[in-house]
C-alpha cells in the first residue's frame, strides 16, 4: 500500500510549520498501519504523546491488552499503547528521543530526556531501551540506586508480570509482584524508581503511597505522587 500519510509528529511539522498541537492520523514507515496520535508540535520538534495525566478521572489500573492497544482520549489523559510505539520505533535508520515531563502540586517542573528511545516487540514484552540522560529530573529509570535499572526490562501489568522479583525484599516487605503494590503498568525492574501510571493522588493526600505517580530522583526519598505527567517521544 502506497504511504499517502506522514509517518510522525515530526514530519507534520515539517509539511506543515504552523500547524497546531493536536490530534493527526499518522502511518509509520514500513507498514500500512494507521492511527490516530496527539502531536506536540514545539519549537524543539514534533513529539508523540505516549502517555498524558492530569487528574484522577481515568483509571490507569489496567491490564495487558488496554496497555498494549491504549485507552483514553488522545486530547485528554491517555496511553497511547505498547504497540503503536514499537511500530513507530523498530525502524533501525530512525532515532528517537524520549522526554518526560514532570508537575508536582506545588507549582515545580521538571523533566528528564533520554535519547536512543525504543520498544520491542510483544513477543520480548515490550522491553524498554533507553540511552543517555539529560534533564532536571534526574534518571529515575535507571534507578535512584544499584540493582533497580528499568531499561532493557520488559512491560508489567497486574495480569503480566516481567519484574524481575521473586520476590523482592524492602525491608520486611516481600514484594512478588510490583504492578500490584505500585499499580498500573511499567517497565518494573524491582519496582524501581520510575512508576507514572499508579494511582492520582489529590494534593494533601500525596505523599507516602506505593501506588502514585513517581519520579523518585526528582520527589522522593519518600514516595510522592506528582500532579501531572507527560511522556512523549520524537525523531532525533
Amino acid at each position: 500500500m502506497k504511504r499517502t500519510l506522514p509517518e510522525d509528529c515530526t514530519e507534520i511539522q515539517k509539511q506543515s510549520p504552523l500547524a497546531s498541537s493536536g490530534v493527526y492520523v499518522i502511518q509509520p514507515a514500513g507498514g500500512s498501519t494507521r492511527f490516530k496520535v496527539y502531536c506536540e508540535l514545539r519549537s524543539d520538534g514534533g513529539w508523540v504523546v505516549l502517555q498524558r495525566r492530569t487528574e484522577g478521572v481515568l483509571s490507569f489500573h489496567r491490564g495487558w491488552r488496554d496497555y498494549k492497544y491504549g485507552f483514553g482520549s488522545m486530547d485528554d489523559d491517555h496511553w497511547l499503547g505498547l504497540e503503536k510505539v514499537h511500530l513507530l520505533t523498530k525502524e533501525k535508520y530512525k532515532k528517537w528521543t524520549l522526554r518526560v515531563d514532570l508537575w508536582d502540586h506545588e507549582g515545580g517542573a521538571a523533566y528528564a530526556e533520554y535519547n536512543n528511545f525504543k520498544i520491542g516487540s510483544e513477543a520480548t514484552a515490550y522491553r524498554l531501551q533507553v540511552g543517555r540522560y539529560s534533564g532536571t529530573a534526574g534518571d529515575a529509570i535507571r534507578g535512584a540506586y544499584a540493582g533497580i535499572d528499568q531499561n532493557g526490562f520488559g512491560f508489567s501489568t497486574i495480569d503480566r508480570d516481567n519484574d524481575g522479583c521473586s520476590p523482592c525484599i524492602f525491608g520486611d516487605i516481600a514484594e512478588l509482584e510490583c504492578a500490584f503494590s505500585e499499580g498500573g503498568g511499567w517497565w518494573y525492574s524491582s519496582c524501581g524508581s520510575a512508576s507514572l501510571n499508579g494511582d492520582w493522588h489529590p494534593f494533601g493526600d500525596h505523599i507516602g503511597w506505593a501506588s502514585g505517580l513517581h519520579w523518585l530522583t526528582w520527589k522522593g526519598p519518600a514516595p510522592y505522587s506528582l500532579k501531572a505527567t507527560r511522556m512523549m517521544f520524537k525523531t532525533e
